[in-house]
Order: C-alpha cells, then structure tokens, then sequence
C-alpha cells in the first residue's frame, strides 16, 4: 500500500528541527523515541484530517487519518505516562488547528495566517519535547520556541517572494525588513549567538531574490539553511 504523504515538503524541516532542538534544550530520555514518531504520526495524520475539510474524498481522508492516529495515541501515551501535565501543549495547539481547517474549508490553504498556526504548532511541540524529561519549561525551551518560530515565519515570507509573490514589491520589502530586523532584536537581547543563526537566512533572501530559482532548488537551498539554523542553534543552547 503506497503511503498517502504530505506535499509541503518544507513542512518535513519545521517537524524535525523545533522537536529535537527542545530535546536539546533539556535532557534526552528514551521517551523522547516514541514522543517524536508519535508526533510524526500525529503530523501525518492531520494532514488527511484537514483536506476532509474540503469535502472531497472523505472516505479516503478518513482512512488514512486513522491509520496514522491510532498509531500516533498509542505512542504518544509515553510521554503522557511520563509527564501526564504534558497534554497542556496538546491543548495549546487545538486553536491552530481550528485555524487551519478554516482555512482548509475555504480553500486557502496557502494564506499567510493559516502558515503561522502551523508554525505555531511545530514551536509548541519543541516546548513539549523539552518540557518532558523534568516537567518544567526552562529558559532554553523558550529560547528554542522564539527562534524556532522566527525561523519558519522569515523563511515563509522568503519563499513566498520566490514563487507566489516574486512581483508583489510590498511583499518583498516586507520579508527584507523582516529578516534585518531579527538578528539586530537577537542582539538586543544579549544572544550573539542566535543572531548568527539567522545571518543565512538575512544573506539568502537579499541575494536570492529575483533569480530565476525553480521550486525544487528554492526547497533545496531551504533545506541547507534549515540545517545550518538547527547547528547554529545548537550552541545557543549549550553555549
């Protein structure tokens, strides 16, 4: 049986990297295993979950929604096992789910507003990947959670001058003022560091925009820079 995938590949990055950057932030546990695939599980799932929201296919949607949740609740009850208090984050991602099957309904599943819940979302569960091993939220976790977020929203404003609004002007000032602004408001904030984990990012939406970059290399380059971020970030937290 061919497994029914996500299609926004740049979703695969915001999964991986907030999760394991909070496991970073804290203290790796064995639980931490079952947590993320049962994250991964849960992820693939609402992605069939949302399009049922359209009000096509659904008896497909619904399958491949349970064929992935049921997997993803019995994992996921490790950490539940662990740190029962945990479900708090599970809580505080419902709201952006709503926002993204209205969007999902509406057919506009590109909005701006529906690509911030998700990201959201994905800095929550790096909250919760940290929050596990001690039941507590500490001052890397939310260092974590503002960098991850931060990250994603620059890197959604610079795809989107890449492909959807490569004409729109306003749009692009929008992302150069954005991604000028972070690293000088990480300065501010007497984190070096983190400042320099958003340099490639300031360096790729100045020099990139307006070449004629096809879809898969702006998401290859993408992928480095998310990589470069996930090192950077690394000694933040360690530092």
């Amino acid at each position: 049986m061919k497994l029914f995938l996500p299609k926004q590949h740049g979703a695969w990055a915001m999964l991986i990297i907030p999760f394991w950057l909070g496991v970073i932030a804290s203290k790796f546990t064995w639980v931490h295993i079952p947590f993320f695939f049962g994250w991964l599980l849960l992820y693939l799932a609402t992605y069939p979950m949302l399009l049922s929201f359209k009000k096509k296919k659904i008896p497909f949607y619904r399958k491949w929604t349970l064929v992935y949740i049921i997997p993803a609740l019995l994992l996921l009850l490790f950490p539940l096992f662990v740190a029962p208090s945990i479900i708090y984050f599970g809580f505080a991602m419902v709201p952006f789910f709503i926002v993204n099957a209205y969007f999902s309904s509406k057919n506009r599943d590109r909005a701006l507003l529906n690509d911030f819940s998700a990201i959201f979302v994905f800095g929550i569960a790096g909250l919760a990947s940290s929050y596990l091993p001690g039941a507590e939220v500490k001052e890397e976790a939310v260092l974590v959670f503002a960098a991850s977020v931060l990250f994603f929203t620059g890197s959604t404003f610079y795809v989107k001058t890449m492909i959807r609004e490569k004409k729109n002007q306003q749009f692009k000032w929008i992302s150069w003022t954005y991604h000028i602004l972070v690293p000088l408001l990480w300065l501010l904030l007497g984190e070096p560091v983190a400042a320099v984990a958003f340099v490639a990012s300031l360096v790729r939406a100045f020099v990139f925009y307006g070449k004629p970059l096809s879809i898969m290399k702006v998401g290859i380059y993408e992928i480095i820079n998310a990589a470069l971020f996930f090192v950077s970030m690394i000694f933040a937290i360690v530092q």
